[in-house]
């Protein structure tokens, strides 16, 4: 049980350059598609803040609330996010607290079974590294390789939600459900290491934003695997810039 709980929040071509005329289109309609994404990206940063005051958040970190609906527990957390690649979670849960962290070359974790800190498993580093990366993600997605595509629309409960696929650069896929009134991310979903170490379909639904410090955020967070209720987490405190030092990210012992 113990093990299982250290990994619940480690963790989301070549063609023939004949110049036919499917090619063509193909290729057309993927430009189209960068074009519009980027349209799109470019009010979801003005949604969530603007370029200016995004750019000026150096380090976050947030409180929440947590409940592991299936298996039946409740905690905490804390997560440290520091531009523009580290990313410290402090998880306290049936009495255990346990670190999972990233400092911008390994990715690690505390043991709850001995107390030791090692090395994260392979399985959950590529999904921790992504997870570490800020907003430069959506300010500069070319600077890390990330490309971003519209996939059209979707009505979902009868409203209507505008569909862009990011790719990263190792080819990771995470598609996000942005309001087509609000442009803030509604959903976001992709493919994701579970508890057991098993690749599901993770999708994460946000709601109750709030504005904080000029930026806007969801304070309820509701993550789904495999279509089953997995946590609710509960936004209790956002705060920015706090001078976070690089060694609080470094692997302890």
């Amino acid at each position: 049980m113990k093990r299982r709980l250290a990994y619940l929040f480690a963790g989301i071509f070549l063609v023939s350059l004949t110049f036919s005329p499917v090619l063509s289109a193909v290729l057309q309609n993927d430009q189209a598609k960068k074009a519009e994404a980027k349209k799109i990206i470019e009010k979801l940063i003005k949604a969530q803040g603007g370029r200016d005051v995004l750019s000026k958040i150096k380090d976050t970190t947030t409180s929440a609330s947590m409940e592991l609906i299936q298996m039946g527990m409740s905690g905490s957390m804390t997560m440290y996010q520091k531009e523009p690649n580290m990313m410290r979670m402090d998880m306290e849960i049936v009495g255990m607290v346990i670190t999972q962290a990233y400092d911008g070359e390994t990715a690690w974790m505390t043991n709850p079974q001995t107390g030791a800190t090692e090395e994260m498993p392979e399985q959950f580093t590529d999904d921790i590294k992504r997870q570490a990366m800020g907003n430069d993600t959506l300010l500069n997605p070319d600077k890390h390789g990330i490309a971003y595509s519209y996939e059209g629309k979707e009505a979902i409960d009868e409203k209507e939600y505008l569909i862009i696929k990011q790719t990263f650069s190792d080819g990771k896929e995470v598609t996000m459900y942005l309001d087509s009134e609000t442009y803030l991310v509604y959903k976001i979903k992709t493919l994701a290491m579970n508890q057991m170490g098993v690749e599901v379909e993770a999708e994460t639904f946000m709601s109750d934003y709030k504005e904080v410090e000029g930026t806007m955020v969801p304070f309820t967070i509701t993550i789904y695997q495999d279509g089953e209720e997995f946590m609710t987490m509960e936004i209790t405190e956002i705060k920015y810039n706090s001078g976070l030092e690089d060694s609080f990210f470094k692997i302890e012992g």
